[in-house]
């Protein structure tokens, strides 16, 4: 009897494994389908951009469409300079960089070209940010949430925007790997998964290698972390040694050592459970890491980050010094005029991250009732938080709520459909209809959105052409926005570019575009040859080095300032050419290019602006010539008004290109007393008021007028979207 009551047993338990094992199976099975359905529709509808550039020939380049993120460039130029097998010292190439390498891998073992790769590598591991979000519901039992949620987060306004077809850069995989992280410590607070050990490591140290700056956003969650186990779970040994694991990945010593670090302690937690329970032995190896991890300067990266983008004031953190004399040169500082890092208002931050207000609310109120539910969701606020930190710190810090508040409104959605008991045919299609309601602002967007390439094709053919006259060694000047297609393009060098533009960098370039032509010949020599220099000298303060060889004084800037109108002026010994690459699409930005040495660098004060007006959409009529904001010019051109005034013109220039391509400029001087100028630029249908000042500048003479001093420089493309001039001193 009781041999049958075992055997009973036996096969109850038989049948309650099998049962388990079946409903476990059907469950990975509907998540799986969930996953490759949810992915496929995020990369589907990022192709819609493709289908609207395809009847563009402007965009395509070698064949394919070109991508449409200036910081993409510098990656791509790694990506190159990788498969070449080589890089000129000193040319600021990303040859070493995560993306840049990952990419050279891709090109190495598919059948694809360079140009594609690039170009549909966001859209395709973007997408992947589908699979945590549903891995995340599926460890609360909502799946059908998670699915919602994935739906709504790949397409919201700034996901799509910073991960759309052709937006190469590194936010492919930002969002993705922080939502993994994110999983990984929720499931370690619910279960006991060993390889949890594995992933929290893995997935830290391919973040933290991929991107530098996540090491903020992965010691917040950690500290997240350490804060719910202390709450919820103190007791919890298995807390404890994933989070010692996720603070040796955070350890800044090399890869490889890293690698090795993580692979010892996961293996001793994984086979000596019993011997790390003990909480001394717990402690002992907790303190070890944490004292590697200060040693190894833990805090310096969350220091300066907050100070780049939270304390900022006018000066750039990188004010130089002159330690002997204290005197410090207050410079401009970039984060005033780039707009993903100012200001956004509550409207734009909503539709950022949700796509419309309403959804927004929504997600934000399905957030809490997740939390509610589910309190390991709370380890999810270091993510929400760093989203919502755009509404001080600028537009690009949304895109990591997107994960978040998407699940968020799929939960919501989720819960309140379930307390309605409908029949499951009537909450599927009620579901249904919300995620399509919540997804429309998002797929008007998409349709709406639709960004050209960095540049066109004819500019492309500049650079293509311009590459096989200057040297890899030489360097073009332009400005910061154009520095990685212009590497990318010309393979030259150049002074500034996405990643290198801080005050102190830009000052010289834009004091060479915005200044008289023999002020920009001196100085675009000097900074050149001292940046060379620098790279092997390594000056500790490069102004104050030019100050001393021209025998000034650190006090003395504008005085050396002032030298530079000089053409007697003595320049630095010529190892190199130096081009000036003068776009067209550079008259639009041009008043802010001048804002960077358009003040004393002594005290930081700003000069009054300049005047500079450019107008593509006036209108003609009877009574002149309509710029707008209250300004018309008069019929015959010799005056305008603005606020009841009537103004006289100095001098009125025409600009049209012959029927061979070459530039004529008529010249109508009105009245000499005038600080007022205008420029017709006929073929452009574009109309500029300036003052002398913006007259006179390097710019306008060269690309605008081509009036250029012969003896300091020498026209090498004279194209109407951009003309390049080699210095001759």
């Amino acid at each position: 009897m009781q041999d049958l009551k075992n055997s009973k047993f036996k096969i109850d338990f038989q049948r309650f494994k099998f049962i388990k094992f079946i409903t476990h199976f059907e469950l990975l099975s509907k998540l799986s389908w969930m996953i490759i359905i949810a992915f496929l529709f995020s990369f589907s509808v990022r192709l819609y951009w493709v289908v609207w550039a395809n009847d563009y020939p402007e965009l395509f380049w070698n064949d394919d469409i070109m991508i449409n993120t200036n910081d993409g460039y510098a990656f791509a130029e790694g990506a190159r300079d990788r498969l070449a097998g080589f890089h000129q010292p000193n040319d600021l190439s990303y040859i070493n960089f995560p993306l840049s390498i990952i990419t050279a891998w891709l090109v190495k073992i598919l059948p694809f070209s360079f140009e594609r790769i690039i170009l549909y590598m966001s859209a395709f591991f973007s997408s992947l940010i589908v699979i945590p979000i549903l891995l995340i519901s599926s460890e609360f039992r909502c799946i059908r949430a998670g699915f919602i949620g994935s739906l709504i987060a790949c397409v919201t306004n700034s996901y799509y925007n910073r991960t759309m077809v052709g937006y190469y850069d590194t936010d492919m995989l930002n969002i993705v790997l922080a939502m993994f992280i994110l999983w990984v410590l929720i499931r370690s607070t619910i279960k006991n998964d060993k390889f949890c050990f594995i992933y929290i490591g893995f997935f830290v140290t391919f973040y933290n290698w991929w991107y530098p700056s996540s090491f903020s956003l992965n010691s917040a969650m950690l500290g997240a972390f350490l804060i719910y186990t202390i709450v919820f779970q103190r007791k919890r040994v298995f807390n404890f040694q994933v989070m010692i694991l996720m603070l040796a990945a955070l350890i800044s010593i090399p890869l490889y050592l890293k690698i090795l670090l993580l692979i010892a302690i996961t293996f001793a937690f994984w086979k000596k459970s019993d011997f790390f329970a003990d909480t001394k032995h717990l402690t002992i190896t907790g303190g070890a890491v944490l004292l590697l991890f200060i040693l190894n300067g833990g805090l310096s990266p969350i220091l300066f980050q907050l100070k780049f983008y939270i304390f900022r004031g006018f000066a750039d953190h990188a004010d130089i010094l002159s330690n002997a004399d204290k005197i410090v040169y207050k410079f401009y500082n970039v984060n005033q005029t780039i707009q993903e890092s100012g200001f956004v208002s509550p409207e734009i931050f909503m539709q950022r991250i949700s796509s419309n207000v309403i959804v927004f609310m929504l997600s934000l109120a399905g957030f809490v009732l997740l939390c509610f539910k589910h309190k390991e969701f709370l380890l999810s606020l270091p993510v929400l938080l760093l989203g919502f930190m755009a509404i001080k710190a600028g537009l690009r810090f949304t895109i990591y709520s997107v994960g978040v508040m998407g699940l968020g409104f799929g939960y919501l959605a989720y819960y309140l459909i379930k307390i309605l008991q409908l029949p499951k045919y009537m909450q599927r299609i009620l579901l249904l209809i919300i995620t399509i309601l919540a997804l429309y602002p998002s797929i008007i967007h998409i349709k709406m959105y639709l960004s050209a390439s960095v540049f066109y094709r004819s500019e492309v053919e500049i650079l293509d052409k311009y590459k096989n006259i200057a040297d890899r060694e030489d360097y073009t000047l332009s400005w910061w926005d154009y520095g990685y297609p212009i590497r990318y393009y010309s393979d030259t060098k150049t002074l500034i570019d996405g990643g290198k533009h801080l005050g102190n960098d830009n000052f010289p370039v834009s004091f060479a575009l915005f200044k008289d032509q023999t002020s920009a010949a001196n100085m675009a020599r000097i900074d050149v040859e001292f940046t060379e220099r620098n790279f092997y000298e390594k000056f500790d303060d490069k102004y104050k080095q030019i100050l001393l060889e021209y025998n000034y004084k650190p006090e003395q800037m504008n005085e050396f300032l002032l030298s530079l109108r000089s053409k007697n002026l003595p320049l630095p010994r010529k190892t190199r050419d130096v081009y000036f690459y003068l776009p067209d699409r550079m008259l639009n930005i041009f008043s802010t290019v001048t804002k960077f040495s358009n003040l004393d660098i002594m005290d930081g004060k700003e000069f009054p602006d300049r005047t500079y007006i450019v107008s593509d959409n006036y209108k003609v009529s009877n009574s002149g010539v309509e710029i707008g904001n209250g300004i018309r010019i008069n019929p015959d051109f010799m005056s305008l008004n603005f606020e009841g005034q009537k103004l006289p013109i100095n001098t009125l220039y025409v600009t049209n290109y012959d029927e061979k391509g070459k530039l004529k400029v008529a010249t109508n001087t009105i009245d000499s007393s005038s600080p007022l100028f205008i420029i017709v630029m006929k073929d452009y249908g574009r109309i500029l008021i300036l003052d002398e000042t913006m007259l006179k500048s390097t710019y306008i003479q060269l690309y605008v007028l081509e009036n250029y001093d012969r003896d300091l420089y020498e026209p090498v493309i004279l194209s109407p979207v951009a003309k390049i001039y080699r210095l001759k001193k």
